[in-house]
């Protein structure tokens, strides 16, 4: 690792902060059950522009992760598995989605069953997911700014 400078890219935390609040907005699940299943539900069996413009700039996003994790391997920060693990995570989801995986449609028609047990719990964790995500791009995004300030002092 000598030589080899760790450093956050400028897009990087409005990736998280980005997945945070998109993670977060299933507050809207706990608030109102069937409006948010018909909604998600809706746009994943529709298939229409709102739905590849949602999964394309999820996927970008991934591959971007995942490429800055190989790319940066040699000074990588621990936080940047994410990219690896939740980027290759919501990769499959979205092809499992595409293609009507039998057994990711019976998930995703469990976890949008307005009337289980569970809801409340499923959505949560989502929504616990994405704060801490969303904390950690503010987090990120006030280190580089330090980084920055600090750099221009020198």
């Amino acid at each position: 690792m000598i030589g080899m400078e760790k450093h956050i890219h400028a897009w990087e935390p409005w990736f998280f902060i980005f997945f945070g609040l998109f993670h977060m907005h299933r507050i809207w699940a706990l608030l109102d059950r069937s409006s948010y299943a018909s909604f998600w539900m809706g746009i994943m069996d529709d298939k229409g522009w709102p739905y590849f413009l949602i999964m394309g700039i999820l996927a970008g996003l991934c591959v971007l992760g995942i490429v800055t994790f190989i790319r940066e391997r040699k000074a990588n920060y621990l936080w940047r598995w994410i990219y690896f693990f939740g980027g290759g995570y919501v990769l499959f989801d979205l092809f499992a989605i595409a293609t009507g995986l039998s057994f990711w449609q019976k998930l995703l028609d469990f976890m949008f069953d307005t009337s289980s047990s569970y809801w409340n719990y499923i959505w949560s964790f989502f929504i616990l997911l994405g704060t801490v995500v969303f904390i950690l791009g503010v987090r990120l995004l006030l280190d580089r700014w330090k980084t920055k300030a600090e750099e221009r002092a020198l």
